[in-house]
């Protein structure tokens, strides 16, 4: 396989392919059970709504069109997200491609970027609307480039564009990228003639068309789209340190541990050439150069105007991302030929990259056997299949007050809607007279009455209760030791 793809570096494209396919697969040979991410993308897939919360809203618009479609399920959650990391790494091979010389050097970056941890590890793990933004990364760097090398043609200028437009509404601190390549190509006077020509109107234009639905909902709820972000940015603000060093030495340890796996790849495997390769240069590693070096710098004056003193890796997901490529470009600059490096670094990607997903699944049955216990071992299903054993008829809503309990509820009852306390959307006037169940986990203490925030909902709805008592009910956990259960708590109300 390592020297067949030497001899045909398109067969790249078919290995990603089968890398999501796996990952597909395994999700859905797993409990049924959902992580925080999906737990929420399953509860919100309930509504199509202009915004969410603190993330922009393409992902959720991509999952609520998918279960509009087939239906709520683990698979229709997981193949969004595989179907968005495929794109991200075909359209970076082609941006590769666009810039080199070398036939090989799609292979390599996508490879490279494989051995990023937002990409290999916390993509599969539990990632979402990052996910998309890797997918809008990739297509806006593919059209940006063709766009440069090629004669003027409307259509490159509409996809910049349209990636633009999708990378707002994926992640808010993308449009720090397009703003990175206007900086990066200013020196550049071969160059600079692109940002006069008539068609970037043409490419604002359908960026605007793109943006313009959310962005009127940003209007109007500001506080909601930054508030939770801003308050995950300053935790720690209480050090001795001043806030702008405290946030400055953040994102230097956050840069450094979301590129030190990558660079030592790299630079293993290239050992031999690295004087030859930090020397070489050309207008695309300039470019690409100037864009990362641009972009952190545009980080650090967020981080200090904002106070912000706790940064996390996955939040520069989308600038490390322009890594590999760079390197990439470096090595091609340099004149190099990768075939004889292309089956260790296809050997370290796949060890990572299949390694993880293997490994998620595996740990599902594993973990018990230590007593380790992961979101995929609660019960839902044993829960729900112990409900709908009861004599009556079935829920014509569920309410709850968490959200990983939402969104695993709404996998088990797919036909019922599933109101969460302080983000039901009115779905609470909106329903028919019958039973209504109210449900939470009761493994702490003290679980055993009725949440505040449940009680305060049904008394708001004017439900007459049919019992008052909780009834507490233990499960086994999925894939557990014989007598390890996972406690849940219920109470029925009438809705008249």
């Amino acid at each position: 396989m390592r020297s067949l793809l030497v001899r045909r570096p398109d067969l790249l494209y078919v290995l990603i392919a089968g890398y999501c396919l796996l990952s597909i697969v395994l999700k859905i040979l797993r409990p049924d059970s959902l992580e925080i991410d999906e737990s929420e993308q399953a509860l919100l897939s309930q509504y199509l709504l202009l915004g969410y919360g603190a993330q922009p809203p393409l992902y959720n618009w991509l999952q609520y069109g998918v279960v509009a479609l087939f239906g709520i399920s683990v698979a229709s959650l997981t193949v969004v997200k595989n179907v968005l990391l495929f794109l991200f790494l075909l359209f970076y091979g082609f941006t590769a491609r666009v810039l080199s010389r070398s036939q090989l050097s799609p292979a390599v970056a996508v490879l490279g970027v494989l051995t990023l941890p937002p990409v290999f590890l916390l993509s599969q793990r539990d990632l979402s609307h990052t996910v998309a933004a890797l997918f809008a990364v990739s297509l806006f760097l593919y059209g940006f480039f063709r766009a440069l090398k090629k004669p003027p043609n409307l259509g490159d200028y509409l996809l910049v564009g349209v990636a633009i437009g999708l990378g707002a509404i994926s992640k808010y601190n993308f449009v720090i990228l397009p703003v990175a390549a206007l900086l990066a190509i200013l020196p550049e006077v071969t160059l600079r003639k692109h940002l006069f020509d008539w068609r970037v109107l043409a490419s604002a234009a359908v960026c605007a068309v793109i943006v313009a639905p959310h962005a009127f909902w940003i209007v109007n709820n500001i506080g909601h789209a930054t508030g939770v972000t801003v308050a995950e940015m300053k935790e720690g603000a209480g050090s001795a340190l001043p806030h702008a060093i405290q946030g400055l030495v953040s994102l230097t340890v956050a840069a450094l541990k979301g590129v030190a796996l990558t660079l030592a790849v790299f630079g293993s495997i290239f050992f031999a050439d690295l004087g030859k390769i930090l020397r070489a240069e050309s207008l695309w590693t300039r470019v690409v150069g100037r864009m990362l070096l641009a972009c952190f710098v545009m980080v650090a004056f967020i981080v200090v105007a904002m106070g912000a003193t706790h940064i996390r890796p996955k939040w520069l997901a989308l600038f490390t991302a322009l890594l590999p490529l760079y390197l990439t470009l470096k090595i091609d600059a340099a004149g190099l030929n990768p075939a004889r490096r292309l089956p260790a670094l296809l050997s370290i990607a796949g060890v990572l990259s299949v390694g993880v997903i293997l490994m998620l699944w595996a740990r599902v049955f594993i973990g018990p056997m230590i007593g380790d216990y992961s979101f995929a071992h609660t019960p839902y299903n044993g829960f729900a299949h112990a409900v709908r054993a009861e004599a009556g008829p079935p829920p014509v809503a569920i309410v709850v007050d968490d959200r990983i309990v939402a969104g695993n509820l709404r996998i088990q009852f797919p036909d019922t809607p599933i109101i969460l306390t302080g983000f039901s959307q009115g779905a609470e006037k909106r329903l028919p007279a019958g039973r209504i169940m109210a449900a939470w986990s009761a493994e702490s203490s003290g679980r055993e009455a009725i949440p505040p925030r449940i009680a305060a909902l049904l008394e708001s709805m004017l439900v007459r209760m049919a019992d008052s008592k909780p009834t507490i009910i233990s499960v086994p956990y999925n894939a557990g030791r014989p007598g390890d259960v996972y406690t849940f708590a219920y109470v029925w109300a009438d809705l008249r």
